[in-house]
């Protein structure tokens, strides 16, 4: 009976941490992935187009390509 708990303990474990594994590549692959707003989004994420490097600057899309 004892080595049925250690058995389900570590099948849990093993569980848990292939859901953690599978979280951070899902993670990193939504992380590099580059991302476009207009002009106007930027303005209504409260930041500024800065149309001569073409990116938004403060705001919600801070950072964020200008297309």
């Amino acid at each position: 009976m004892r080595i049925r708990r250690i058995f389900a303990a570590v099948i849990a474990a093993a569980a848990l941490a292939g859901l953690g594994l599978t979280g951070v590549a899902a993670a990193t692959t939504t992380q590099g992935a580059s991302s476009y707003v207009t002009p106007n989004e930027c303005k209504q994420g409260g930041g500024v187009a800065d149309l001569t490097a073409n990116l938004c600057k403060g705001g919600t899309h801070d950072g964020e390509t200008i297309d």
